[in-house]
């Protein structure tokens, strides 16, 4: 008995070492406030995931809700072309000639390439996916890698709701019902494991962050500090804005997938994410920068 006893003082003494500490649940408490305010104010409906890669912690709204994607469902396209690239079913420095076929509407850059003539690599054509989100770019990088081994990775990773089932502009797909879908948690879900190196080596991992990181105008980072890290691609359609990706904030790295839907106005959604992310931000940039008891010392600073 006493024996047992101790296992069990051991076991509870484990637990609250890896718990969070008190103060840190209070800010916890009061992001989520924050983030069911902008919830009530928004015409529409959304979901939230935010997760702390460095303690776990995470707050979700609406999290196993699926929502259309749009041009979010990339990062799953991105994650299948790296994985290939890892395996050894492509290179990414493979070589493509751009078609005349190829080109459909919202390609800024392939649209402007010379057709039959023009040669670019499957990192150039990742690059156009998601700095710009050219949809003819990512419509070639959907034939290279395959629809089905896309979706067949998302179900190996436990996240059935995960579906791309057209490619992109296919307007008549998108009528018939076939959308690109995925749910606030399952986004977070890949992220969280492609962050944690289940699905890509140390190498391809950093290169994946550092392409999906490329510059882009997102939701996400729009009103946070210049400098920081935002590895994340936005996805608009008519009455739709998502946004979902991993946030380096030094020393307190974490996961944000905000989804919007039903949006009468589709600046309001944009402009929930933004709020949602800089409140996010806010907390985990202050956690970093703290003390346990929220104490900051920053740089120079000499007070007692």
């Amino acid at each position: 008995m006493k024996k047992l006893l101790c296992v069990l003082l051991l076991v509870v003494s484990a637990c609250a070492q890896t718990s969070t500490p008190p103060k840190q649940q209070v800010l916890w408490q009061k992001l989520e406030s924050s983030i069911n305010e902008v919830d009530h104010n928004l015409d529409g409906v959304m979901g939230v995931a935010v997760l702390d890669l460095t303690s776990g912690d995470k707050f979700l709204l609406r999290a196993d809700d699926v929502f259309p994607q749009a041009s979010s469902i990339k990062i799953a396209v991105l994650v299948e072309l790296y994985r290939q690239a890892q395996e050894g079913k492509l290179k990414l420095s493979d070589m493509y000639t751009v078609q005349q076929s190829d080109l459909v509407q919202d390609s800024d850059i392939m649209g402007g390439l010379t057709p039959g003539v023009t040669k670019i690599t499957l990192r150039d054509l990742a690059t156009m996916m998601v700095a710009v989100s050219d949809n003819s770019a990512t419509n070639v990088l959907i034939d290279r890698v395959g629809m089905d081994a896309v979706n067949a990775e998302m179900d190996a990773l436990g996240l059935p709701h995960t579906r791309l089932r057209r490619k992109m502009m296919d307007l008549k797909a998108a009528s018939e019902g076939r959308e690109n879908v995925s749910t606030p948690q399952e986004m977070m879900k890949l992220l969280q494991a492609v962050y944690a190196g289940k699905v890509l080596n140390k190498a391809m991992t950093d290169d994946f962050f550092k392409m999906l990181s490329t510059h882009k105008d997102s939701w996400i980072p729009r009103d946070l500090p210049d400098g920081v890290q935002s590895a994340n691609k936005p996805g608009a359609l008519e009455g739709v804005r998502n946004d979902s990706g991993v946030m380096f904030v030094p020393n307190r790295p974490f996961v944000i997938c905000v989804m919007t839907t039903y949006l009468r106005r589709e600046r309001d959604g944009e402009e929930a994410i933004s709020k949602i992310a800089l409140n996010a931000y806010r907390m985990f940039d202050r956690i970093a920068r703290a003390s346990e008891y929220g104490r900051v010392i920053s740089p120079g600073n000499s007070s007692k």
